[in-house]
């Protein structure tokens, strides 16, 4: 046999395979094809208008009789047809594989017969049909890539929903039998054959069958990478490692571009700021079944990180990119370094636009890093609204300018018109304080609380720095101090039907808060586990001074049944030690029930109740949850449901039990929103006291924990 080879870019195989037929040109060396032109007219020799016509001998062609019904001229042309196609496959086969002469392959006999077999004879051709489309003969080691790129590029898939005539389905399935032999060769199989035919599948219904012999399996011989010694030793042995394609590996596309990816990331990590690569180019041997790749390297130089350059903007200046960058001046250049710091960014809400590449420097052995970015609109107005049975109607409008104090000094102004609250607040807040992710906060807030358990009038000046996790950011460690002051004037119920007399506190307390989260999402997480605590060391000054602890542990985990339904846990246990109850501001005791505690009961109404059945609030608490978060198919797959059953109890002693626990159950409604799911829970206490509301209605965002 002769040599049959080709070229071709892969990188525009890939492509082209998704989209026009690939035709490459092949050049038959040992068997030539002859093609004989029609003789040409010659065109001096004048025409004779006179000259008569030339005969047509048997142009005859009796009229039919109209009364007599005619036999379908279909069978026979589409048998024609199929056999020739088997025919022409048969050929194809034996130019491209060496055959004994002895003994030929039964594959084009049987295929014929398949062929044949329950073939779909439609009665009216053009009547319109429903059909489906299955595959026969797939190797098992055909990948999702290939059934991925069918669906999408498949004409009989496209059109599947609407009915066609048996013309139309012929020629789609034609169309799709080069699709497929496209997608075969991208998967190293160069011989394929591809054929369809068409299955009685029902009255006016078929199926098409699309046949696919896939011949062998094409390997890679040699593997040639020029310009990759250019790079500084030893990193071409390095790179060559990361590119990770050997001889004998099963040539396919798809792997081919992921090992170039693998040398373009290995080179970027490693200095090379400007290093390129070709697009990989395949020489087949059909004879041999293997193939040679080349692919041209252009390292360049190997580089360290230099200066930052950005042009003068409000926001902030070039120092405070390079402190917000996780790289220093002398550094190893390396491109994800480069992209954690377009994330941290954007992080900051601050940037419309955003592009930050390497450039020269003036130090040769340095890049410089060019960062061009086009400011956000910096105001926001923002309003929310919620709802639950306890707290009653709860809005809030705020305002904030998010760089009032460059660099990325936000100051917002919040109001509140709850059931229960009334407050006005004005909050200070500095992204990356002196360090990356450290954010400094200042807030000043006046309040207005009545509730069931107490009424409060409140002033509080608080300040903490931080580390807390965010959208784009979800850190595993996170922590938060301060400090926090505050006056409040409370009263609450001492036993009788009176109230007594209002009270004024003053306190001063050092909140701390440690967080570690193990979970996949912030919002919405589906495995994992978090764990956090809380201290809070106080002093109260109230016709004398003491002190007290107030802490907290939380925990919570989630578990995947499946790809629809994630069990989620949570557990509390709240104390607070060195100050007895009546001794403890009302605000400032334990409290349980609500949205975010045990659904079912009102607000802080889960724990000892007075003579008026208000709440009392205590010195210890402990919490339970469970629920299935179960998501369906209607919305696109947006809408889920949540069955949850809760359990807690407050004590007044600082050492919590688990006696006379109470229990709450209901369900959930879900709908996830791309800024996270929107909440709705409806649930009702299992073992309700005296004057317990038989149902408790949340609305939130966010899931409950």
């Amino acid at each position: 046999m002769g040599l049959i080879a080709f070229r071709s870019c892969l990188g525009m195989l890939v492509i082209l395979a998704m989209g026009s037929p690939i035709r490459p040109v092949f050049a038959q060396t040992d068997d030539q094809s002859v093609v004989s032109l029609p003789d040409q007219p010659d065109i001096d020799e004048p025409l004779d208008p006179d000259q008569a016509l030339t005969e047509f001998p048997d142009f005859g062609v009796e009229w039919p009789d109209l009364d007599q019904v005619a036999d379908p001229v279909f069978d026979e042309i589409e048998q024609e047809a199929q056999e020739e196609a088997v025919q022409e496959g048969a050929t194809a086969l034996t130019a491209t594989d060496v055959i004994d002469d002895q003994e030929q392959p039964a594959s084009e006999e049987l295929l014929a017969d398949d062929l044949r077999q329950n073939e779909f004879r439609p009665t009216d051709a053009l009547a319109e049909t429903a059909y489906r489309v299955s595959f026969k003969g797939l190797p098992e080691t055909i990948g999702e890539a290939f059934t991925t790129r069918f669906d999408a590029l498949s004409v009989l898939e496209e059109y599947q929903d609407d009915e066609a005539n048996f013309a139309q389905i012929r020629r789609r399935a034609q169309s799709d039998e080069e699709l497929v032999e496209r997608l075969m060769r991208i998967e190293g199989y160069y011989d394929a054959v591809v054929q369809t035919r068409f299955v009685a599948d029902g009255a006016e219904r078929l199926t098409v069958v699309i046949n696919v012999q896939p011949g062998p399996q094409y390997e890679l011989d040699a593997i040639a990478l020029p310009g990759i010694e250019m790079a500084v030793a030893p990193d071409p042995d390095t790179f060559r490692e990361s590119f990770g394609l050997q001889s004998g590996d099963v040539i396919n596309s798809d792997r081919i571009m992921d090992a170039k990816g693998r040398l373009n990331l290995a080179m970027a990590e490693n200095g090379y700021a400007f290093a390129k690569t070709g697009e990989p180019e395949l020489e087949i041997d059909h004879a041999e079944r293997l193939g040679d790749l080349a692919m041209t390297v252009v390292p360049g130089g190997k580089y360290n990180f230099g200066s930052i350059v950005l042009a003068p903007t409000d926001l902030f200046d070039a120092d405070h990119v390079q402190m917000i960058a996780r790289f220093d001046p002398g550094d190893i250049y390396q491109a994800s370094d480069l992209e954690d710091l377009r994330r941290a960014l954007i992080a900051t809400g601050l940037i419309s636009t955003l592009t930050i590449d390497p450039m020269e420097s003036e130090d040769p052995g340095a890049v410089d890093i060019a960062v061009a970015l086009t400011p956000a609109p910096l105001r926001t107005i923002a309003g929310e609204i919620g709802y639950d049975t306890g707290e009653g109607i709860r809005s809030e409008v705020s305002w904030e300018h998010r760089n009032l104090f460059p660099p990325e000094g936000l100051i917002r102004v919040t109001g509140v018109l709850a059931t229960q609250e009334q407050s006005g607040s004005i909050a200070y807040r500095r992204n990356n304080y002196r360090r990356r992710d450290n954010i400094l906060n200042g807030l000043t807030a006046l309040s207005i609380v009545d509730s069931a358990a107490y009424d409060a009038e409140t002033f509080s000046v608080a300040a903490n720095i931080e580390r807390q996790s965010n959208l784009i950011y979800q850190k595993r460690w996170s922590w938060s101090a301060g400090v926090e002051v505050l006056a409040s004037r409370e009263q609450d119920v001492t036993g009788d039907i009176d109230p007594s007399d209002a009270e004024t506190y003053f306190i001063a307390s050092l909140p701390g808060l440690v967080t570690f989260d193990a979970s996949d999402d912030l919002l919405d997480p589906t495995r994992g586990f978090r764990l956090s605590a809380r201290i809070a060391p106080e002093a109260s000054l109230q016709g004398g001074s003491f002190f007290y602890v107030r802490s907290q542990v939380d925990g919570s985990a989630y578990f995947p049944v499946s790809d629809k339904i994630v069990l989620a846990g949570r557990a509390r246990l709240g104390t607070i030690a060195g100050a007895g109850t009546n001794s403890i501001a009302p605000s400032r005791r334990l409290y349980s029930g609500g949205g975010g505690s045990v659904r079912g009961y009102s607000y802080q109404t889960v724990g000892p109740l007075d003579v008026n059945d208000d709440p009392v609030g205590g010195r210890s608490l402990v919490e339970f949850s469970l629920e299935a978060r179960v998501r369906t198919g209607l919305f696109g797959g947006n809408f889920g449901l949540v069955p949850f059953i809760d359990a807690g109890n407050v004590y007044s002693s600082s050492t919590p039990d688990i006696s006379g626990m109470q229990y709450g159950a209901g369900l959930g409604i879900r709908y996830y929103s791309d800024f996270g799911p929107i909440r709705i829970d409806v649930g009702t206490p299992i073992n309700p006291r005296s004057g317990d509301s038989r149902i408790a209605v949340y609305v939130s965002l966010g899931q409950a924990f």
